[in-house]
């Protein structure tokens, strides 16, 4: 049974019928066609451009956007941006990031990760870059590439924006796309070495536009920890979109890292389907962008799936992070558990909105859902709202949210102990954070964001 999902867009009407966005139809005109890539490709891409014409960007008066206001996205002159050249890029990143004010100092790294530094795939503004690629750790029965270079053994136009949940920005990024990052695990492959996709915005002094877009195939059996990293300089916009597939009885392990520079915005789709006896878990981290919107959705579709869904959002400033989640649950013995945790400072607003949709026929489901608040300024803001639909009576399910910041008691507990004010509220924070950053796979990345959330929310 399909699981109906509300859309998240409307049409644009006027007397005359429906007629086209300007936003949309901007960035449209700046896509240019690739003539090499194949007619699959360019059909559903078409298609893609079509159906956006009749849609319009949402606005407060949508349901699912009524939190947050996209005017100063929608009413900026963004530019496609191309390949640049890749020579000192990295180093250029990493000293422009650098000279931002301190709590974001740590937002990249020069050097790569030691887990991945044989196991990495680099786009920038959209575009595979090969040079600053290096794949040499992985080993044989996978491919990690671009969707140009992906071998006729591979049937990527059956998996292709593919996935259920369709909105304007997802169309937007499938219509007018420039390349696809393809990871592609092979039948009963099992991969050690973390893979690490890095999709780097740099527009120079234009204001840019790219969309980032990934697909992964996990085929049956098959095993794989994969990490996908956001980064960039100056003001522009990232309009990305992850397609992730899990075969029956594969595991999936992803970590998704979004460190945008403080003037941009990050509007993000993690499409996931999973089919029997598999195994999924995302932990996402959201700790820049001015703007930032991210949409993971899980779709079952096969029985005795499991499902992780790691949260954690650190916002200050006048930072926007919004995250809306789907588990679409349709067969029975499914197991979902989901934690997603804010620290709000400053005059931030995080916003957290997760429905988990249980059918008459997922009976034995059992999902459990839960978004936790930290509030370390009277002027920060949270909106939440946990949500559970079910039809299905024999099922354990269960669903909360809490706001809350830091005790007076527990913090003058540890300043009895000798620690100052600032230490006390430091060590709170921090433990708050470690029950996500702990769950993240490599060691480097999780001493790298500790270190990150430790200057951003210092007091």
């Amino acid at each position: 049974m399909a699981v109906q999902i509300p859309s998240t867009t409307v049409p644009k009407v006027s007397e005359g019928g429906v007629v086209e966005d300007i936003f949309f139809t901007a960035l449209l005109q700046q896509c240019q066609v690739n003539q090499a890539a194949p007619q699959w490709l360019k059909d559903i891409r078409q298609q893609s451009k079509s159906w956006l014409s009749r849609l319009s960007v949402p606005t407060k008066k949508d349901e699912d956007w009524r939190f947050i206001d996209l005017s100063s996205l929608t009413t900026g002159k963004f530019v496609t941006v191309g390949a640049v050249r890749p020579k000192g890029l990295l180093k250029d990143t990493a000293s422009h990031i650098a000279s931002r004010p301190k709590g974001y100092r740590s937002a990249y790294r020069e050097a790569p990760l030691p887990e991945t530094e044989n196991s990495r795939l680099v786009f920038i503004n959209g575009i595979y870059n090969d040079e600053l690629s290096n794949i040499t750790g992985l080993p044989q029965g996978i491919y990690v590439g671009s969707l140009a270079n992906l071998p006729n053994d591979y049937d990527a136009a059956q998996y292709f924006a593919q996935q259920p949940g369709a909105d304007a920005f997802t169309a937007l990024n499938t219509a007018g796309g420039d390349d696809v990052a393809v990871v592609w695990v092979n039948k009963n492959v099992v991969v050690d070495t973390p893979i690490h996709l890095i999709f780097i915005t740099n527009s120079g002094q234009e204001t840019g536009f790219t969309q980032p877009r990934t697909l992964v195939v996990a085929e049956t059996g098959s095993c794989i920890t994969l990490m996908e990293e956001y980064i960039g300089t100056g003001e522009y916009f990232t309009n990305a979109v992850t397609e992730i597939f899990v075969q029956g009885n594969s595991r999936v392990h992803h970590t998704r890292l979004q460190q945008e520079s403080d003037r941009s915005y990050h509007i993000g789709k993690t499409a996931v389907a999973q089919e029997r006896d598999s195994h999924y878990t995302i932990n996402e981290i959201n700790l820049g962008a001015k703007l930032c919107r991210h949409n993971p959705e899980v779709w079952q579709q096969g029985e005795q799936t499991e499902t992780n869904l790691n949260g954690l959002v650190v916002a200050t400033g006048e930072q926007i992070s919004d995250t809306h989640s789907i588990i679409a649950l349709s067969k029975p013995h499914g197991t979902t558990n989901q934690l997603h945790k804010c620290i709000v400072s400053d005059r931030a607003h995080a916003v957290f909105n997760g429905k988990v949709f249980v059918t008459k026929e997922a009976q034995l489901t059992d999902a459990t859902q839960l978004n936790r608040n930290l509030m370390l300024s009277p002027k920060a803001r949270v909106d939440t709202k946990p949500e559970l639909q079910i039809t299905a009576d024999n099922v354990k399910c269960a669903h909360g949210a809490t706001v809350s910041q830091l005790e007076a008691e527990e913090i003058f507990y540890l300043r009895s102990r000798g620690l100052s004010e600032d230490d006390a509220n430091q060590l709170l924070i921090d433990a708050f954070a470690a029950e996500i950053i702990d769950r993240l796979p490599l060691k480097s990345l999780r001493n790298s964001i500790t270190q990150t959330i430790e200057q951003k929310v210092k007091h």
